[in-house]
């Protein structure tokens, strides 16, 4: 982590079901800042649910709407940004979110992931014959990926609320270390 950088936001990023949505609405409200989701701004660019997007147009027509939402988010301040899962695992989509906000990847092991979104229909990726097979494989290619960001935080078996604090502290710390 660079000590020139200005964190003016936090992006949080992992794979899906690892907290982002909601440990980054709870340490939106302790920061008193505002809260987006990528996802929940692709499908208000596109005009339709992701499901859709990926059935319709592609998962590369959604990587690009995904691209588009980034580029965008350099504008903001004072956000906690929560990333869809593989938002990023693309370099050029980090090293954007990088210029202007602590990345902070949550990480939980593929069981507790699949446990957490075995019931939700909302998830293309899965929608195979073995879904907790095929979340180890993308987990695999993004891993080194998920590594780059910032701070890695485990998610996993611990209560969000934890997470949450834990995010907060390292964002307040790297804001305090880059001011110095």
């Amino acid at each position: 982590m660079s000590a020139n950088r200005q964190f003016r936001n936090l992006a949080l990023i992992g794979f899906m079901g690892t907290g982002k949505s909601t440990v980054g609405r709870l340490v939106a409200r302790q920061l008193g800042f505002a809260f987006l989701d990528t996802d929940e701004r692709i499908e208000a660019l596109a005009g339709k649910p992701i499901a859709r997007i990926f059935t319709e147009d592609g998962e590369a027509a959604f990587r690009d709407l995904e691209r588009r939402v980034v580029t965008d988010l350099s504008r903001l301040d004072g956000a906690v940004i929560a990333t869809g899962g593989g938002l990023g695992a693309n370099a050029q989509n980090l090293a954007q979110l990088k210029t202007h906000a602590l990345v902070i990847c949550l990480w939980a092991t593929p069981e507790v992931i699949w446990r957490r979104v075995r019931r939700q229909t909302h998830r293309p990726l899965l929608q195979v014959p073995d879904p907790l097979a095929r979340i180890r494989e993308l987990l695999a290619e993004r891993a080194a990926a998920y590594r780059q960001a910032d701070v890695l935080v485990y998610s996993g078996l611990r209560q969000l609320r934890e997470v949450a604090r834990q995010v907060n502290c390292q964002f307040q710390y790297a804001r305090q270390a880059a001011r110095q």
